[in-house]
């Protein structure tokens, strides 16, 4: 009986443990170059297309805390629309993280 109770014991530790993994998590960027575990801030190249090099810029952004709440639209298409360009030259990325608690990423789409 006292077996049991101690493979008992070992197994709710066991899940506990797995529990407490599955539902952690931390804020992150998916255009990330290099990774800041205290503190990132980064530019980064997106795309380019043949356009030429317009004078309008527009931006879009999504933020995360905790890697559990998101929010935010950071698509090619909002900052476009956000700096009113109808042909995208190129686009370019910017992430921050503090301590995987906070993070944003910002698109800059250039244009005309």
């Amino acid at each position: 009986m006292l077996i049991f109770k101690t493979m008992k014991k070992k197994l709710i530790s066991v899940a506990c443990a797995a529990c407490a993994l599955l539902f952690t998590s931390c804020a992150m960027n998916n255009q990330a170059v290099q990774v800041g575990y205290v503190y990132q801030s980064q530019k980064s190249p997106g795309m380019v297309t043949s356009n030429t090099l317009g004078s309008k810029v527009g931006t879009a952004e999504a933020t995360s805390i905790l890697g559990i709440v998101s929010t935010g639209d950071a698509s090619i298409n909002a900052a476009a629309k956000a700096g009113g360009i109808k042909k995208v030259s190129h686009v370019d990325y910017e992430t921050s993280n503090i301590l995987g608690i906070y993070a944003k990423h910002t698109t800059i789409v250039y244009g005309e």
